[in-house]
């Protein structure tokens, strides 16, 4: 599950992705920001932990990891006539 975490008064995103379900990470989100302990604390799937103030979470975005790509893919360029001496 690929997650990302808007954070106010900040340019980019925290981007990672996480073994949990989107349930669960949902409402491990809804009651870090409903609660008063102020810290979101999520752990990637590599064993990273993420503490976030809570205050400070503009938006949590929870989809499916895209795969990544690499290379380039056929038919994704201009395609130009072969060369033939007449």
């Amino acid at each position: 599950m690929e997650v990302k975490i808007g954070v106010t008064d900040s340019p980019r995103e925290i981007v990672f992705i996480s073994a949990a379900t989107p349930d669960a990470l949902e409402k491990q989100v809804t009651s870090a920001l409903t609660a008063g302990d102020g810290v979101l604390s999520l752990t990637d799937e590599k064993g990273r932990r993420f503490l976030i103030q809570a205050a400070r979470v503009a938006y949590v975005e929870l989809g499916a990891a895209d795969s990544r790509r690499v290379g380039f893919g056929v038919g994704s360029g201009p395609v130009t006539p072969p060369i033939t001496n007449e």
